[in-house]
This record gives structure tokens, sequence and C-alpha cells, in this order.
């Protein structure tokens, strides 16, 4: 059996949390040897992460930088039946090919593509050609994770960026465009304008399966470009996923206490639950282990577990708002819910999605007459969250 170089640290998985880890490890700490491992051919697989500049600390702004493909210093805006609204937040997207290019170049030989784990110790990793890579702490960050231990509902999308024959007309990104009609739970239409003739259109769903028919919302997205009169030219790109939506569930199940590996990432559960957002606590992850690094081998499994467990403790607040969405609204009403949060104060919603909520955001997130009939907000509300 052949063995590779030993190294300080390997991450097995290279998508956003993995990528952010990888730099973060190399920037504060350039003597440390690590390995960046990924089955695919590519870092970052085929995706757009987009953020608002609330989501990330100025300090920590550094680490993501490089990897932006596009800025809206304009903000953005949403659209809903009867009320539409813009926000001046910044808004910025960051493209797999960019964060593949930025990571390679910044970590040369230490990236190895086309790797696929079949094993992991917490200072070992075997590759299905038989290859051995030991380190002193390896760190899982292969997305996903047992989600049978969770209560979820399912964010779901297809998205394709559009070449035009003439302008699109949009000026800064349309976060949701909810004017669409309503459909497998709570649909939205969200658009990203590259240039003056290329935006990104993507249908989404707040649905209660993750059944994902890619062909038919292809059809939806095609159908809403004629409908806004854009004469598509040429798909350029297309992507697809499916985010869980987490409003229960076992965390020890989840990630079990005597699991010897430690976690990044959507396998940590590290991500907002009410939304399945995950770059800022991806960004405050990474830079939370460069800070306190070194730390090796099932220390490192302990240290990880303990942060995601508090993680989980503290997103209580946004898996009792997806209880409220997926157990009290009627599917083809859940729109209300967002059309109403959308009313609010613009630091309150930045607050929300960076995970960061106040207690004052929580209770005027819910107080007022809710958006859904009063018995099932109870319903939902009292319902055990596991």
């Amino acid at each position: 059996m052949a063995t590779m170089t030993d190294c300080d640290v390997a991450i097995v998985g290279g998508g956003l949390a993995g990528s952010l880890t990888a730099l973060a490890l190399a920037a504060r700490h350039p003597h440390v040897s690590l390995r960046l491992l990924e089955s695919d051919d590519r870092l970052g697989g085929n995706h757009i992460w987009s953020f608002f500049d609330s989501d990330v600390d100025a300090g920590d702004r550094w680490l993501v930088e490089p990897l932006i493909a596009h800025r809206w210093p304009e903000g953005y805006e949403v659209r809903f039946p009867g009320h539409c609204r813009q926000l001046a937040v910044p808004y910025n997207s960051i493209t797999s090919a960019r964060l593949d290019a930025h990571v390679r170049e910044r970590l040369g030989d230490a990236v190895l593509t086309g790797a696929q784990a079949t094993g992991l110790t917490p200072t070992s990793v075997t590759l299905s050609d038989g290859r051995v890579v030991r380190a002193k702490a390896v760190l899982d960050a292969r997305g996903g994770g047992d989600l049978s231990a969770l209560r979820c509902g399912w964010q779901k999308f297809v998205g394709q960026t559009l070449r035009l024959r003439a302008p699109h007309g949009l000026s800064r990104p349309v976060v949701m465009d909810a004017t669409v009609e309503q459909m497998d739970g709570y649909r939205f239409v969200y658009l990203l304008p590259w240039d003056e003739r290329t935006v990104f259109v993507e249908d989404t769903y707040y649905s209660d399966t993750p059944n994902l028919d890619v062909p038919m919302l292809g059809a939806r997205i095609a159908a809403y470009a004629r409908a806004r009169d854009w004469q598509v030219e040429e798909v350029v790109h297309g992507e697809s996923g499916v985010l869980p939506v987490v409003h229960g569930g076992d965390f020890d199940r989840f990630w079990p206490q005597d699991d010897p590996v430690a976690r990044l990432g959507a396998r940590a559960a590290l991500f907002q639950p009410m939304t399945g957002y995950s770059l800022p606590d991806a960004v405050r992850f990474a830079l939370r282990l460069a800070n306190e690094w070194p730390v090796e081998g099932q220390l490192l499994a302990q240290a990880t577990r303990g942060w995601a467990r508090d993680h989980w403790r503290q997103g209580a607040y946004y898996r009792l708002l997806g209880r409220m969405l997926f157990g009290a609204a009627r599917p083809d009403q859940r729109w209300r819910i967002f059309e109403r949060f959308y009313r609010l104060d613009p630091s309150l919603i930045g607050r929300f999605y960076a995970g960061r909520s106040t207690l004052g955001d929580r209770i005027r997130i819910l107080c007022g007459r809710p958006p859904v009939p009063i018995r099932d907000a109870m319903r939902a509300l009292l319902s055990p969250p596991a």
C-alpha cells in the first residue's frame, strides 16, 4: 500500500467550508503542511454562493474578498404580490470557478482532486486507490451527514445563466421574486444580473419533499424569461441543489459523541437552520480553527463537536421558525411569511441571515398578527422539536 507524504492537517472535501478552512490555516500558519482532498476534478463543485455585506465581519472580509466574482454595492430587491422593496445592503456572489482558481493559486500542490476518501480516522485518510494520507489532524468536510437524524423541510432549486439578445433591464439582484405562480410550497425566482445581457435565473422552492425535477424547473425558467420578453441566445451555465431546512432533530444522533473524526461545514450542521445558508458559519469556523490552531487528532474532534453543539443550541429559535413555516402555513400561502418578514427593519433582516438575531429581533419577528392561522401557529410552536 502506497503512503503519501505526511502532513499536519488533511481536510477531506473541497467545497466552500473545506476550502475556506484550508485558506485560513495557510494564511495564519504558513508553516503548517496541509492537504485539501476533493473527490471531484475541481473544488467547489458547480455552485454560486452569495452573501450580504452584513454576513461577514469587516475584520474577516479578507478571507472571502478574493473569491468574489460579482458585487452589487447598490444592494438588492425583493418582490411580492402587492409589495416590492429595495434594500441598500451590498450583495456579493462567489462562483465555484473563482473558488477553484484562487485556492489552487494559494495552496498549489496541497490541493489533490480526484481523491475519493474511503476511510477516515483522527490521523489518517485512506483513498480509493489505496493511498493513505497520514496527518496530525483530519477534518471531514464532505457535506451531508446523516440527515435521517434531522427533521427537515427542503429548499431546492434549479439555476441557469442566460445570455440574452438584448439587455434584461435589471440593475441589482432580485433575491426573491414571489410574484410567480405558487406551487410545491413557497416558490420564488432569484435573479443575479452578471452584465447587461447576462442574468442568472434560479427557480427555488421551500418544499415538503427533496424531489427535484430538473427538466421541469428548466422549462419554468424558460417560461419566466418569455414572460419578461427576454430572448435567450444561450444557456451558458446550469446548476441544481437541495438544501435541508432543519426544524428539529437529534444532534447526538447526527454527530455521535463517540465519533473520533473532526467535522466542519454541513457535515457538522454548521448552517443557518431556517435558510440552509452556510457561508457566514463557514467563515467563522475557518477563522476560529485558525486562531486556535494547533488542535490535533481526537482533541480536534472534541473541540469541533463542541463548537457545533453550541451552534445547534443557538439555532433553536430558527428551527422554531422552520416548524411554523412547514407546520403552520399552507404550502401555497408560505409566501406570506416572507412577505411580512421583508417589511421589517433592514438591520434585523441582515442579522437574521447572518444567524445573529438579537432577543429584540426574535420578539419582533414573532409579534403582531401572524401571517398563518393562529391555531396552526400555536400547534407548530408547541410541537416537539425532535
